[in-house]
C-alpha cells in the first residue's frame, strides 16, 4: 500500500499519508489509483466527516508522478492520458474537506492535491516550486490550479522559474496559498485540529459549503483545463530529451544547483 489511513486520528477526521519517502511521496501508477478509490470509498462513509492529507517523513509533502512512470500516449495533441487527473478528492466528487499539511517541498504534480484541498497548513520549512520548465515540460494542471489559490504573477513567475526558485511557506502564506504556518514537524497536528473543529458541525452543511466555496472557480478552471491537453502535446520536449534534462540536473526535483528561496 501507498497510502497510510488513519481513521481515529480525531473524531470524524481521516489522516491519509502519502507513504513512499523513499522516493519523496512521488506518485506512481499505484498510488493513483490508490488515492482515487479511497476518495470514492470516503463518500460513503458517514463516520469520516473531514480529511488531512499529508506525506511521510519531512523531506517532501509530494514532488509529483514518479519519474519511473510511463504512461503510453495517444498520438493526437488533442487528447492526453494523465494519471494524476484523478487523485483529487473533487475529482472523485467528494465534497467532504480535505486539509492538506506541508512538511518539506510540495511541487509539480503535487499541486494536483493541493489545488483540491479547502486549504493547506504548511510548517515554516516547507517550500513551494513548479520544476516542468526546467525539464522542458508545459506546466499546465500544475499552473492552472495554482492559479485559482495564487495572484496572477505569483503563479508566472513560480512556473516559469522552474528549479531556480521556490517559494517559502512565509511567501505561500503572504499570496494566499497557505492558510497557516506551523513550526517544523507541527502541520499534521495543526490540520488535524481545524479538521476536528470542522467535523463538529452538521455535515450537510459543510458539505454545502465546500461545493458553494468550489463552484465559485470551478467555471474557470474547468475551461482552462480543457486547453492544457494540447498545450502540454505541442510544448513538451520529447520524453528522452526530458530525461536528460532531469538526469544532468541532479533528478532529485531540485534541479541540481542551490534554488533561491523567497
Amino acid at each position: 500500500m501507498a497510502l497510510r489511513i488513519e481513521r481515529e486520528a480525531a473524531a470524524g477526521v481521516v489522516l491519509v499519508t502519502l507513504d513512499r519517502p523513499a522516493k519523496l511521496n512521488a506518485i506512481d501508477l499505484e498510488t493513483a489509483g490508490e488515492l482515487a478509490s479511497l476518495w470514492q470509498e470516503l463518500r460513503y462513509d458517514e463516520s469520516v466527516r473531514a480529511a488531512v492529507l499529508t506525506g511521510a517523513g519531512t523531506r517532501a509533502f509530494c514532488t509529483g508522478i514518479d519519474r519511473g512512470v510511463e504512461v503510453p500516449q495517444p498520438p493526437s495533441p488533442y487528447a492526453l492520458d494523465d494519471p494524476l487527473l484523478r487523485i483529487g478528492p473533487k475529482a472523485n466528487d467528494l465534497w467532504k474537506p480535505v486539509i492538506a499539511a506541508v512538511e518539506g517541498m510540495a511541487c509539480g504534480g503535487a499541486f494536483y492535491l493541493l489545488g483540491e484541498a479547502e486549504f493547506v497548513v504548511a510548517s515554516r520549512e516547507a517550500t513551494f516550486f513548479d520544476p516542468h520548465t526546467t525539464y522542458g515540460m508545459v506546466s499546465a494542471y500544475e499552473a492552472i490550479a495554482m492559479a485559482q489559490r495564487m495572484p496572477y504573477g505569483e503563479v508566472a513567475r513560480m512556473s516559469l522559474m522552474g528549479t531556480a526558485e521556490r517559494v517559502s511557506a512565509e511567501r505561500a502564506y503572504a499570496v494566499g496559498l497557505v492558510s497557516e504556518v506551523t513550526e517544523p514537524g507541527g502541520a499534521v497536528a495543526a490540520a488535524l485540529r481545524s479538521a476536528a473543529v470542522i467535523a463538529g458541525y452538521p455535515t450537510d452543511a459543510v458539505q454545502g459549503t465546500v461545493r458553494a466555496v468550489w463552484s465559485a472557480k470551478e467555471a474557470a478552471r474547468t475551461q482552462a483545463m480543457a486547453q492544457a491537453p494540447a498545450l502540454i502535446a505541442l510544448g513538451n520536449l520529447p520524453p528522452d530529451r526530458q530525461a536528460q534534462l532531469f538526469g544532468a540536473r541532479g533528478g532529485d526535483g531540485g534541479g541540481g544547483e542551490v534554488p533561491r528561496v523567497r
